[in-house]
């Protein structure tokens, strides 16, 4: 399985930078819609100032009518309250209205590009990142970012003009009684600092969990035959329930920390408005402050007990977000495949000409990008030329870089130095989408999508082929059980085309390599699943394909190899033979080897 992407040391240090910074990032995708986000918050804000009006009619109507005896001035204190009540339901409602659309847009527009990237990123990047990762990218760190847009951003600003408005208010009712209530403001700071910190590494921590056991699930739905086949569903429900424990540790902590903070920031401010009650009533009781002014002091300070009482839960919802912005742009900062660079080439590589038509290998070197330090190459200053029209088997022992070699020809791996060429044509020059559409690839685990087999198939074609292509290349690759299929060429083959066996999932496969009639092939050990009599039938159509390109088969089995005009034999990284399968097979004793049978293997990477 893929690694994980981020470790407990990465999420430590990812915990110590900064918030506001890493929230910065999601600028490009709010600008767009910033005017209606201002508008929102705008409105949002004279909402929560309107409520503070509330605690103001009250010391009118405490002051005035009731001091007065007057029910007249009640009813009219009674409609003003009623109307101020209607305003701010209605302004908060408008605006949920104005963020609810553009919010679904950002959200959208940073999953598409995060999918666009994706398929533009290197193979040595899917191999190292485990697919929950990024599915949990791409599905619950987005949720938390688009929550974080449509409440905690806006309600943080918010919320803050409201503290500051009214302890304005309260200051210029009496500053006395204002005095008390800032008391715990200075150890409330102190706490959110602290918290801040810690619910971030949390946070970071359960998130990449997340993803771990995403990693878990699809693998065990994806292998669901292998697991049931040994018997290993034990071991995977405990593998999951130990990852799951270990996740809901990590929750527990972050709850633990939220109860914390909501502790100390509800205790101490509820404790001032105690003091300030008793302090207030005192000085009404001795004549020194007015009944009113201390109920609208009181209100006022009731009114802030949400904003106040909010503010754990909007640092720790910031946090997240913050968490999931540095998750998401993990993705997004990975470097994509160049659209066309040029590779070093060793010295002694060869020029193009006119020598230099069809499919050839300069001095091609090849490090896995992760490999160790000091490691040898996979493969060493391999030269091979297959001529224009010619079919090339390439042969050699488990380990020996097959592999690895077709996967360079489509640029699936980038080379490390020497160079590739197509008709004198260095790989390296052209555009992935030019190079992809000459040279068509058939694997040896073949992979199918959740569609119809028409379509898996037709993927392999310019936009605009139909039956005829379809037909054509199900008949070259002995397929013609497609049209036994429930819906016939229609019939959705289920995900990872597990529905069919293995040996019609190869068919597939070479017919979606061979129904766009590219110029060149790569088949690696395409016929390995199939039985003898089905070998024999694909090998007798799939001739009249070869006869029309230039290709380059893996071969394993003396009947692959005859399918092509020349045999290649990979050794130690090197092609040390090129001759027909007798040739080789009278004068090069590890090719004998390999054709007997004692050294047939499959391949590795």
């Amino acid at each position: 399985m893929p690694t994980t992407r981020a470790t407990a040391e990465e999420s430590g240090e990812s915990a110590e930078r900064s918030a506001v910074r890493t929230l910065l990032r999601l600028w490009p995708y709010v600008r767009p819609v910033r005017v209606r986000l201002g508008t929102a918050a705008f409105v949002a804000v004279l909402a929560s100032c309107t409520g503070l009006v509330f605690p103001l009619v009250l010391k009118w109507m405490v002051d005035g009518p009731v001091a007065d005896g007057d029910p007249a001035g009640v009813w009219l204190g009674a409609l003003y309250l009623l109307l101020l009540g209607l305003a701010e339901a209605l302004l908060f409602g408008l605006r949920r209205w104005l963020v609810a659309r553009p919010l679904s847009g950002v959200e959208a527009g940073m999953r598409a590009d995060l999918y666009r990237h994706l398929q533009r990123l290197p193979v040595a990047f899917h191999d190292r990142w485990a697919s929950g990762q990024l599915l949990s990218r791409g599905t619950t760190d987005l949720m938390l970012l688009r929550q974080f847009l449509a409440f905690p951003l806006t309600f943080l600003l918010v919320n803050g003009v409201t503290i500051l408005v009214g302890v304005v208010i309260m200051l210029l009712q009496d500053w006395v009684l204002g005095l008390v209530i800032l008391g715990p403001a200075v150890p409330v700071i102190v706490t959110c600092a602290v918290f801040e910190k810690r619910y971030a590494r949390a946070a970071r921590r359960a998130q990449d969990q997340v993803g771990d056991l995403t990693t878990v699930v699809e693998e065990s739905v994806l292998g669901i035959r292998v697991i049931k086949g040994f018997g290993r569903h034990r071991s995977q429900a405990r593998a999951f329930r130990d990852l799951s424990r270990t996740l809901r540790g990590t929750e527990l902590r972050k709850a633990g920390l939220l109860a914390t903070i909501f502790g100390v920031i509800v205790t101490l401010p509820e404790a001032a408005i105690g003091a300030a009650l008793v302090l207030g009533t005192i000085r009404v009781a001795d004549g020194s402050l007015s009944a009113g002014t201390l109920v609208a002091f009181l209100s006022t300070a009731l009114a802030l007990r949400w904003p106040v009482d909010s503010i754990g839960f909007l640092l720790a919802m910031s946090q997240e977000a913050a968490t999931a912005t540095e998750r998401y742009f993990e993705v997004m900062d990975a470097e994509p495949e160049a659209t066309a660079t040029a590779v070093p080439a060793a010295p002694g590589a060869g020029r193009a000409g006119a020598g230099g038509r069809g499919l050839r290998f300069d001095s091609v070197r090849f490090h896995y990008p992760d490999a160790p330090a000091g490691a040898p190459p996979v493969l060493d200053r391999v030269d091979l030329h297959i001529r224009p029209g010619e079919s090339m088997a390439l042969v050699g022992a488990t380990g020996s870089g097959k592999t690895t070699l077709t996967a360079l020809v489509p640029r699936l791996h980038e080379i490390t130095s020497g160079r590739i060429t197509l008709d004198g044509e260095d790989i390296t020059a052209m555009s992935r989408q030019e190079l992809r559409a000459r040279v068509a690839v058939a694997f040896e685990e073949p992979t199918l999508f959740s569609a119809t087999v028409a379509d898996n198939v037709l993927m392999g074609a310019e936009d605009g082929a139909g039956a005829a292509e379809l037909e054509r290349a199900l008949a070259v690759a002995q397929a013609d059980f497609a049209h036994a299929l429930p819906y016939g060429t229609d019939t959705r083959v289920g995900e990872q085309g597990l529905s069919l066996s293995g040996g019609q999932r190869q068919r597939l496969a070479l017919a979606r390599a061979v129904v766009g009639r590219p110029e060149f092939l790569v088949l690696d050990d395409p016929l390995s699943a199939l039985d003898v009599h089905t070998e024999a039938a694909v090998e007798a159509a799939l001739r009249e394909v070869l006869a029309d390109t230039t290709a380059l088969i893996v071969a394993h089995r003396p009947s692959t190899v005859l399918l092509a005009d020349r045999v290649a034999l990979l050794s130690g990284g090197r092609i040390t033979a090129v001759g027909t399968h007798h040739e080789l097979l009278r004068t090069n004793a590890e090719y004998a080897h390999l054709m007997s049978g004692s050294g047939e293997a499959e391949d590795d990477r």
